[in-house]
């Protein structure tokens, strides 16, 4: 199977998961926020977001784990497929006690002492923390395992495992609002059954699959330990600093305001996340592709699918984004019925970070492919940790708190200049190309789609009736505009030969 038709069928099948997990995900959120009330969830999402301070390890760990068995792959070396492994493990293990003494040690400390909470849930509270601890360890085991099947891409593997984790955490919601006792520490606990019985999936299924995972042989190579090391130790740092300027963020804004603005910060960044789930599937599936064209020396086909998966990548997610920014306000009462004061600016100006960040996946990965991390790393996470000062000073001159959103728009357009950059000098990516086979066809769409899909909006009277075909009218008109002006011609054409078979039934 060719290179681009194995990333059209991973895509398919991750958006078939997409489609049912984001559902689950969207009515969770609703049923949680209305069951635990607009204070409790605030306080779900801080404690949450304190323990997700440390989610970089696993995060950096798995982005290692992926990049070195994808390299492995494509140089087709066993031997280095097993010694990786092993390596990993051992890494993941020393991370787990390492994540496990810092929570329970200073982050108990911060959630007891320093949470603004009412004093008669700080049991709660506390019991709720524990639960995020567990939770987070059940995601450190299961990290790797993941980041195995998506470098094999057996997506199909991927997409089913997670459609039974949304399953489950639908039941979750059922059994929340029926069973009785305090919502929130019950809420920690059922959600960490979930996560020790997703971790058991994956490792069973790994350990049986792939002949890589196994404990019976023992391999080691002091040079790849060092190499991984080298590559996650800055990989650690960038994604110490996305973490931080995300997380820290929000306990800034639970320092200076109420929780119904953190509620409101929360529900935006969910709206975002699920948006933005549309093209991190897509670059879930290009991921593999890319590292293993880089470890056969391909660098031309390296290129195109840094190009091609940049433009498809934004697409994906203005698609998505166009609508809900002209019509959120009507989404969100859609949804939560009473969404926090202020979630509608919060989230079209979180969709606006993420539309930037989107055109940059394939980029990250075009970074890590070279293994060469340091200068990548270094530099995104500066300006990343330049996001939490730079929004306590706007915060502290202008007390608006959607202003730290603004902070983050203009922070990631600066940064996507810099990765560019730094992408030209370590792999060799042509910036002149980029800017004129991406960012013009992204900037001709965004253009016309926008004006013409405001201009009905604001044509047509309000209602939920006019709201819905605006909507639709939005959907339609980016899609025109992505296949005319977004696609070349090669991807046009074979966008057509594939519509005309599943007509024909071929």
């Amino acid at each position: 199977m060719s290179t681009q038709k194995r990333i059209a069928k991973n895509t398919l099948i991750l958006y078939c998961r997409l489609l049912l997990t984001v559902g689950v995900s969207l009515y969770t959120v609703r049923v949680v926020l209305n069951t635990l009330g607009v204070e409790d969830y605030g306080v779900y999402s801080v404690v949450g977001g304190l323990v997700a301070l440390l989610a970089f390890l696993p995060l950096a760990m798995a982005s290692a784990t992926q990049r070195y068995f994808s390299f492995a792959l494509g140089a087709k070396d066993e031997e280095k497929l097993r010694t990786t492994f092993t390596v990993n493990w051992v890494l993941y293990a020393c991370i787990a006690l390492l994540a496990l003494l810092v929570l329970e040690t200073a982050g108990l400390w911060y959630v007891k002492e320093h949470l603004r909470i009412p004093a008669a849930r700080v049991d709660a509270v506390s019991e709720l923390y524990h639960y995020s601890v567990l939770i987070f360890m059940a995601s450190i085991f299961t990290s790797p395992f993941m980041a195995i099947i998506i470098a094999h891409e057996d997506m199909q593997i991927y997409a089913y495992v997670s459609i039974v984790e949304a399953l489950l955490k639908l039941f979750v919601t059922y059994l929340l609002v029926h069973l009785p006792g305090d919502k929130l520490p019950l809420y920690g606990l059922l959600l960490f059954a979930v996560a020790v019985l997703n971790a058991a999936i994956y490792i069973g299924i790994c350990m049986r699959r792939y002949a890589e995972c196994q404990f019976r042989v023992f391999y080691w190579n002091k040079t790849l330990l060092r190499e991984i090391l080298g590559f996650t130790g800055w990989t650690l740092f960038g994604q110490l600093t996305t973490v931080v300027r995300s997380h820290a963020v929000t306990i800034l804004l639970n320092q200076m305001f109420n929780p119904a603005v953190v509620a409101a910060r929360a529900i935006a960044l969910q709206v975002r996340n699920q948006t933005t789930m549309f093209s991190q599937n897509f670059n879930t599936s290009l991921y593999p592709p890319i590292i293993k064209s880089w470890a056969a020396g391909d660098k031309e086909e390296m290129y195109s699918l840094v190009f091609t998966g940049s433009k498809i990548t934004f697409f994906l997610m203005w698609l998505l984004a166009l609508p809900l920014f002209i019509e959120m306000d009507v989404v969100l009462a859609l949804w939560l019925k009473s969404p926090p004061e202020g979630t509608a600016l919060f989230a079209r100006l979180a969709l606006a970070e993420s539309l930037i960040a989107a055109i940059s996946l394939p980029l990250m990965t075009a970074a890590r492919a070279s293994g060469k991390v340091r200068l990548y790393e270094l530099t995104l996470g500066a300006m990343q940790l330049a996001i939490f000062p730079a929004s306590w000073l706007v915060l502290k001159v202008w007390q608006e708190p959607w202003m730290v959103f603004g902070v983050a728009v203009m922070v990631n357009a600066l940064m996507f200049v810099a990765r560019l950059l730094i992408v030209n000098y370590l792999v060799g990516l042509p910036v002149e190309a980029f800017f004129r086979r991406v960012g013009g066809a992204i900037f001709t769409v965004v253009l016309v789609s926008a004006m013409v899909s405001f201009g009905i909006a604001y044509l047509l009277p309000e209602g939920l009736v006019y709201s819905v075909l605006v909507v639709f009218a939005s959907l339609g008109i980016s899609s025109v505009c992505v296949y005319f002006w977004g696609l070349d011609i090669a991807w046009r054409m074979r966008l057509r030969i594939a519509i005309r078979k599943k007509l024909s039934g071929v």
